[in-house]
């Protein structure tokens, strides 16, 4: 299981990479003439929101990703406080596009909120997509992984939805892990704990276009950064590319619009179940912090 947790954490990293070039382009036909087939990491435009990153850096997505993963190699495990005191020191002097989202939460620190209660009302998938540090780090211990979860999305994303896709993405990796695949893990875990919930409408929704061509389901399902439309879209790439990591991320990047948020959930899901063979090392050769997330892993072993 260690290759593939490892790989697990190195996709999310790696596709949030990939989508750096293309992030938030809506214009699928844009991104196919101006960079044609995305599957290379590639430097951001300059007209691009990312204009001051470098090919193999992250959105601030995936900035805020590796926050995360110092925190727990320091803590050797999850801490709220250790995790919000890292975060904040990351945006003080940020090159780099700041969302929505970290802006209220930054404002809620600022009017005197703690890590508890500071996080903004964004439903947007980020929020829940940072989490493959925390599957690493509790590949055995479910109900720590749950509680961990929870916390770090509510601390920027409060909204109760985003909250509980991160739970649900969680479970469903930790099972991969365990060595289920990733259809019947989703399978699973929405009959078993979100038979009720709007999740298991958009999980079947997903299910069904797995042999539709993705980036027009996408197109049609939503290419935004809002979770009801960037869900189902993260279940349609692991359904139809199950076992193609690589051309999961290449078409989540492809499709456009919030391309980061939905490659490093479906990232963090196909890098559990393919290992170490299924991601391609020139995609993670090039990460300017390939290294660090390396000896990071480490640390938590």
């Amino acid at each position: 299981m260690e290759n593939r947790a490892v790989t697990m954490v190195m996709a999310s990293f790696a596709a949030d990479s990939l989508a750096l070039g293309a992030h938030w382009v809506y214009d699928t036909q844009a991104i196919e003439t101006h960079l044609g087939r995305v599957k290379t990491l590639l430097t951001p435009q300059p007209n691009s929101f990312h204009a001051t990153k470098s090919l193999g850096d992250f959105t601030h997505y995936g900035d805020q990703m590796f926050v995360l993963l110092e925190s727990l190699a320091a803590e050797k495990g999850f801490s709220l406080d250790d995790f919000s005191t890292r975060w904040r020191a990351l945006f003080k002097n940020y090159s780099g596009y700041v969302d929505e989202a970290t802006k209220r939460t930054l404002a809620g620190y600022a009017s005197g909120k703690g890590p508890v209660d500071a996080g903004s009302p964004s439903d947007e998938l980020a929020g829940a997509a940072r989490i493959a540090p925390l599957v690493y780090c509790y590949s055995d211990h479910l109900e720590n992984l749950m509680e961990a979860v929870q916390a770090q999305t509510k601390m920027t994303h409060s909204d109760p939805l985003t909250i509980e896709v991160a739970v649900f993405f969680a479970e469903v990796t930790f099972r991969i892990l365990g060595g289920v695949s990733p259809i019947k893990a989703i399978k699973e875990v929405t009959e078993e704990s979100f038979s009720d919930s709007r999740l298991a409408q958009w999980v079947n929704t997903g299910l069904q276009t797995a042999s539709d061509d993705s980036v027009q389901v996408i197109t049609r399902l939503g290419q935004s950064c809002h979770t009801p439309e960037a869900f189902p879209g993260v279940i349609h790439l692991i359904s139809k590319y199950e076992s193609d990591l690589k051309e999961a991320l290449i078409q989540s990047v492809m499709a456009g619009g919030d391309s980061a948020a939905r490659g490093m959930m479906t990232g963090m899901v196909l890098g559990a179940f393919a290992g170490a063979g299924g991601l391609p090392e020139d995609w993670v050769s090039p990460l300017n912090k390939g290294r660090q997330i390396t000896e990071l892993l480490n640390q938590l072993r």
